[in-house]
């Protein structure tokens, strides 16, 4: 298997250890084949080998930071999809240095390779005016529009992710008090959010609509094309700029800017950080792993910040400093500027 050896892993990697043992969903694994599928180009445009004569002896960290490049140059990658390719390789041989420890050097060198510095992205969020109008958008007379409103509140309410929005079964909906949905994340991990009531009004009257409480119809996707099919994310993001461009033409004094339902989440989290809520339970509500990662918010918000700045001082107000008057000393070393 040795002249082998590379092709064997990939194969394995892709196919068993990926979506068996880590349960990576399709997205994971459909990307991180096309960081191999580059890299397998990247060698036979620019190392002349061709992908069936890769071998781990013509592999070293030297190679995959040339790759790295080549993908800035040709392929015309911004700085952070160079970072996701590099974590995708990383992720590759950091599951080789067990499954094949001769490799253990070459392994180590590799993930030891630095991401390339990429400026904080600025979390782009709507306020709540901005939300309001969108909202307003669907009309609530026609069959579609009545779905895309449905789609809307959801992805709002819930701060779901697209592709959870995407997954959500008509069995996942509780409109019973406590009204609530269930949402299946990243590696098939699941959570119970809470849905406010006008939501859960609005999702009940859809689902009576479309005669999807209808039994047998439990396991069927909540939100269909025309064809019947389950919506896509490029099918929710193509909804969202609809209303968005919609919302734009009808409203003088409020704009929004282009837009992805990821946007949605980030609002909602921020409302919520704005309300009071605690970073603990936004992070839940968010399913995210980190608490560092919900406080992306809290350093976004200026208002946020401002509040807790003026909490942290309210003891020491104005009344309470000294008079420049009342110094002397002061008061000789300001005029001695003049």
């Amino acid at each position: 298997m040795k002249n082998y050896d590379f092709a064997y892993h990939i194969t394995n990697f892709l196919t068993v250890y990926l979506p068996r043992q880590r349960n990576a969903s399709k997205e994971t694994i459909l990307s991180y084949r096309d960081t191999y599928s580059n890299l397998l180009r990247f060698c036979k445009e620019e190392r002349s080998l061709p992908p069936e004569k890769v071998r781990f002896n013509q592999i070293n960290a030297h190679l995959i930071e040339d790759f790295m490049l080549w993908l800035e140059s040709s392929r015309g990658s911004s700085a952070s999809t160079r970072n996701q390719r590099l974590a995708a390789v990383r992720s590759f041989f950091r599951y080789l240095q067990i499954e094949a420890p001769e490799q253990l050097l070459l392994c180590q060198s590799i993930l030891s390779l630095k991401r390339a510095k990429t400026p904080k992205p600025m979390v782009k969020y709507l306020t709540h005016n901005q939300i309001k109008l969108l909202l307003e958008q669907p009309n609530v007379n026609d069959w579609d529009d009545r779905r895309d409103l449905a789609i809307l509140y959801l992805l709002y309410d819930s701060a779901a992710r697209v592709q959870e929005i995407c997954d959500v079964k008509v069995c996942d909906i509780h409109t019973s008090a406590p009204a609530t949905v269930r949402l299946t994340g990243k590696n098939s991990k699941t959570r119970i959010v809470p849905m406010s009531d006008a939501v859960s009004i609005l999702l009940q009257q859809y689902i009576n609509e479309r005669g999807l409480n209808t039994p047998g119809f439990a396991s069927r996707p909540l939100f269909t094309n025309r064809q019947g099919n389950k919506l896509t994310r490029s099918g929710v993001s193509y909804i969202l700029a609809k209303y968005v461009e919609k919302a734009n033409e009808d409203a003088s004094d409020i704009k929004i800017e282009k837009i992805t339902p990821h946007c949605l989440r980030h609002s909602k989290a921020m409302h919520l950080l704005e309300s009071g809520v605690n970073l603990i339970y936004i992070r839940d509500f968010l399913d995210h792993e980190d608490i560092k990662t919900t406080q992306m918010y809290a350093r976004a918000n200026p208002e946020v910040k401002r509040d807790a700045i003026l909490k942290a001082h309210a003891s020491e107000s104005a009344s309470q400093l000294p008079a420049w008057k009342d110094n002397p000393g002061l008061m000789k070393f300001l005029k001695s500027l003049g």
